[in-house]
């Protein structure tokens, strides 16, 4: 598929395939094109040109449907300021029709007294935990991950980890972190000035593979 802005050729005809229940990075630099990528597939934005398929349908053909099916984590988005955490869980539950477990996500994600405070009254690192519980609660087939562990102190991003390693099904996560993508993907596909330029099924020393190939 392809993506343009104005002059600006965002993706120059990727191509990737990913199986059911695996953990795919997609690893490169900031401006490589990895937020496009999931604007794309979660049907917020329209490509340009090229055949696509997210669980067996277009995205473009009925994005809600879609994405009732999906999780979504963006890079750069913080739950409404004018509600409490608790009100915001209550929000997601009624959009999803799912119920929040609030006592196990209070626990895992260290929310104690948290979710009775506005949430632009939260830290950024909180904040961030919401929306990692609105992409998760629901159990979700697919859920696609923007820089999941920004703000996120060591302790938190161990158990973000685990979260991602006890889901059962698919995970998109978009990062420039080589690190993270070593230690979660099963598989990683380097994306550098809107191509997908190599796939790597060994996810081993990642670092070492870019690094001495690739100028960041």
């Amino acid at each position: 598929m392809e993506k343009s802005f104005g002059d600006l050729k965002a993706l120059k005809d990727i191509s990737f395939e990913i199986n059911k229940g695996e953990i795919v990075g997609f690893l490169g630099p900031n401006g490589a094109g990895k937020s496009t990528t999931i604007e794309i597939l979660t049907g917020q934005i329209e490509r340009d040109s090229g055949e696509l398929e997210v669980l067996g349908q277009d995205p473009e053909d009925d994005p809600v449907e879609l994405r009732s099916r999906l999780g979504i984590l963006p890079e750069r988005e913080d739950p409404p300021s004018f509600l409490t955490g608790r009100e915001y869980f209550e929000f997601i539950s009624d959009i999803r029709d799912e119920e929040v477990d609030e006592a196990n996500w209070i626990e895992r994600l260290h929310l104690e007294g948290k979710l009775d405070k506005l949430t632009h009254n939260l830290s950024k690192g909180e904040r961030q935990k919401l929306m990692i519980v609105q992409a998760f609660f629901h159990k979700p087939e697919l859920v696609f991950i923007d820089e999941p562990m920004t703000n996120l102190d060591p302790v938190i991003q161990e158990e973000v980890k685990q979260i991602f390693d006890d889901h059962s099904e698919t995970i998109f996560l978009c990062t420039h972190n080589v690190n993270l993508a070593e230690e979660v993907c099963d598989k990683v596909f380097f994306i550098k000035n809107g191509e997908v330029v190599e796939e790597i099924e060994d996810t081993q020393n990642l670092r070492e593979k870019f690094l001495n190939n690739y100028d960041y």
